[in-house]
């Protein structure tokens, strides 16, 4: 059964769909923010403000696309885990940052 939007005009399940999955990423993305503001637990000041920009960039982009191109917001939260992931192995790693 469709459904109606404000307008009147009929949306197909599979966009409300599209539109949920978009959202629980955007959602997911948002709720990485504890790891990137955590991370002045290892790292050092400017590390802690370069994860945080990054963080906010990501969920900037998920807000920009999850109205146009919600399916193209669901790597997002992926994305964010690999870069801090990666970023605080790297960092404990090649610049000895200890907790």
């Amino acid at each position: 059964m469709p459904l109606v939007d404000q307008v009147g005009t009929q949306r197909a399940p599979r966009t409300v769909l599209t539109h949920v999955i978009g959202g629980l990423a955007l959602a997911a993305t948002v709720a990485l923010s504890p790891f990137f503001f955590a991370s002045g637990l290892m790292a050092p000041g400017w590390a802690v403000v370069a994860f945080v920009a990054v963080w906010l960039a990501l969920v900037l982009l998920g807000a920009l696309w999850v109205r146009r191109r919600p399916l193209w917001v669901v790597p997002i939260p992926f994305a964010a885990v690999l870069i801090w992931l990666g970023g605080m192995s790297a960092g404990g790693a090649w610049l000895g940052w200890t907790p």
